[in-house]
């Protein structure tokens, strides 16, 4: 109980925040289940037929699919502390725009131009909430210098080490995923699409 009596309660703050981490964990369940054929089935993304309707839903639902418990929790974490300041900002529609606007672009690019590697996660997602966040505060005709900054730092980052480290990470969902959210930002704000 508060200090003035009244009751303390929790508040469903963030649908689209809550909505989203909820999809990502019953993609886990199901691909711990499954023995990973949901998650190739449905929640990642890679070369496969025109033909097949599921190459469609993959385009989308890649976002939230996870190789393993790690990587679910390093996106989920970053996806609960940025998305309900930007969801609180934009609105819960703007907030699904920007997410389905992710994945849809990385999905695409990464079906096109990357056929033999299967791409999963969030992060392309947690990138545009990032560059996101760091243009909200923009005004018309006006760029944050920390937009500036966070743009060098983090596409920089990426770029950097798309060319000189090997391993299982996209760096291409992580720089179109803040391109993104970079567009999207200067959009929102110039049209002022806040709480939509």
């Amino acid at each position: 109980m508060s200090q003035n009596g009244k009751k303390l309660k929790i508040s469903f703050n963030s649908p689209a925040v809550l909505g989203f981490t909820g999809i990502c964990l019953i993609a886990m369940l199901l691909d711990w289940i499954t023995g990973q054929a949901s998650t190739r089935l449905v929640f990642s993304v890679y070369n496969s037929s025109l033909l097949d309707p599921l190459t469609y839903v993959r385009f989308f639902g890649h976002v939230f699919g996870h190789a393993d418990w790690d990587h679910f929790l390093g996106n989920i974490m970053y996806f609960l502390i940025l998305g309900p300041m930007l969801e609180e900002k934009y609105g819960t529609a703007n907030t699904i725009f920007l997410v389905l606007a992710t994945a849809l672009i990385t999905g695409l690019i990464q079906y096109i131009f990357f056929p033999g590697v299967m791409l999963l996660g969030a992060s392309g997602v947690v990138f545009a909430l990032i560059l996101l966040a760091s243009i909200t505060s923009a005004k018309d005709k006006n760029i944050p210098v920390t937009f500036i900054l966070v743009a060098g730092l983090y596409i920089g980052q990426q770029v950097y080490q798309a060319i000189t480290v090997q391993g299982n990470i996209s760096y291409m969902a992580h720089i179109v995923g803040g391109i993104v959210g970079a567009v999207l930002g200067f959009l929102m704000n110039h049209w002022k699409m806040n709480r939509y």
